[in-house]
């Protein structure tokens, strides 16, 4: 709103359903908002047919009072514009009580209508004071109608109560009555059976409730058993896990050890102990060659440890025998072995030779017919059990015979003898040797 110090200003109304401007009068267009509000409204004019006390009324008064109803009921609220001319509205009750736009007209206000106006607007604005909602004559003529309709439907309606009212028409026959009375019975039993049955379900729910919680707790305990069984489980599972390792260890170590065993049981400890063989007439026994050839020279120290080598075998297989010999004892002791008499231990007979010890006078053949003597004791003890040895014994001589060749006989002496003779002497004694010790490892 804008105030100037022109003479003219303007006021425009708007109508609340069409949105179109409303004119004022020039009658009444130096009223001001407190002066029109304090005038009582008029009354709604009835509809066509129906008499009022407002068609009496002088034309102009209304029009003036009905104008500053509009004015007082604006709800944009009087806007000031010094470009525009006022509008201006007035009352034609020629045919019927209703607002209409006029021409454009001027409007002189004075400074105190507008202060007055201002002020006015300014309670408006700020919700002290309550203004209407002024129409159009377009829109008043349709709200008339509608009211109109609405206030015959309603005395229409109130007329035919009053008939009904007067002829006792409302009310309801016996038959009707003892058949609302039953269903009235009915309802207030089915009532009480539903309230019976809420009771019952608040208290299932209530059970319900204690069950779930109990249930609940349960719950609780059981995850807290079942994580301390998860514990426990994974506790023996590493116990288990590692028992297992250590019998699969054990297991091995046990199938290492039943091979050995069954190796340790397939071996031989004789054989692998004592390996005799030969090489055309040369017995060996451990790598050591007993008995020398003129082609085939050998020393006298690889002699005689082939002799201890003998003497220990030949007292091996006699312990295992359980054979106690009679007259000699037999002590190996590598090249250095000899024999003794059993009734003079200070005699001792060498299983070794020096090549400056003396022929004639050398214990060395004693000896090894004393070997003889101990060899044939052995043979006899093996024959008992079943053996068989290919060459024959001759103690007494000191001499083995050949089978094979005729019953030849060959010394074991190195006096008046042959290198050959003695060597296959030698020979011969090393395969019975050999026969007797392969015997007595398959016992």
């Amino acid at each position: 709103m804008s105030v100037k110090s022109s003479s003219k200003s303007s006021i425009r109304f708007i109508c609340q359903c069409c949105s179109k401007p409303l004119k004022l009068s020039q009658s009444v267009g130096t009223l001001s908002l407190s002066t029109t509000q304090q005038q009582p409204a008029p009354p709604l004019p009835l509809a066509p047919g129906k008499s009022g006390g407002t068609q009496a009324e002088d034309p102009t008064s209304r029009k003036e009072t009905d104008t500053a109803n509009l004015q007082d009921g604006a709800s944009y609220g009087p806007l000031l514009d010094d470009s525009l001319m006022s509008w201006e509205i007035s009352m034609s009750w020629e045919t019927s009580d209703t607002f209409t736009l006029l021409r454009n007209v001027c409007c002189i206000r004075t400074l105190n209508s507008i202060q007055e106006t201002i002020l006015d607007i300014f309670d408006i604005l700020s919700s002290e004071k309550e203004v209407d909602h002024p129409l159009c004559e377009e829109c008043t003529n349709n709200l008339l109608e509608q009211l109109d309709t609405q206030i015959t439907i309603t005395e229409s309606e109130s007329q035919m109560y009053r008939c009904c009212l007067e002829t006792r028409e409302l009310t309801t026959c016996e038959d009707e009555m003892e058949a609302l009375q039953k269903e009235l019975k009915s309802l207030e039993l089915e009532e009480a059976r539903l309230v019976q049955e809420l009771d019952d379900v608040e208290k299932n729910w209530k059970q319900a409730a204690g069950d779930l919680e109990a249930a609940q707790a349960e719950t609780e305990k059981l995850d807290q058993q079942e994580k301390q069984s998860q514990r426990d489980y994974s506790v023996l599972k590493q116990q288990q896990l590692e028992l297992f390792d250590e019998l699969m260890s054990l297991e091995n170590r046990l199938q290492y050890a039943q091979i050995q065993l069954g190796r340790l049981m397939k071996t031989n400890i004789f054989h692998m102990t004592f390996d005799i063989w030969h090489e055309g007439p040369l017995g060996i026994i451990n790598n050591f060659k007993l008995g020398c050839l003129p082609t085939v020279p050998v020393s006298w120290s690889e002699i005689n440890a082939a002799w201890g080598q003998t003497a220990l075998l030949l007292l091996a297989l006699s312990k295992k025998m359980g054979l106690e010999f009679k007259r000699f004892q037999l002590v190996p002791c590598g090249n250095h072995s000899y024999l003794k008499y059993l009734t003079d231990d200070s005699v001792q007979l060498p299983l070794f030779h020096y090549r400056e010890q003396s022929v004639f006078l050398d214990k060395f053949d004693l000896a090894m017919v004393a070997f003889l003597d101990c060899l044939q004791q052995l043979k006899e003890k093996a024959e008992k059990g079943g053996l068989r040895l290919p060459y024959r014994i001759i103690v007494e001589r000191g001499q083995m015979e050949d089978p094979g060749d005729r019953g030849e006989y060959y010394s074991i002496k190195t006096f008046l003898n042959t290198e050959e003779q003695w060597t296959k002497t030698l020979k011969f004694m090393l395969v019975n040797l050999k026969r007797i010790l392969t015997w007595v490892s398959q016992r």
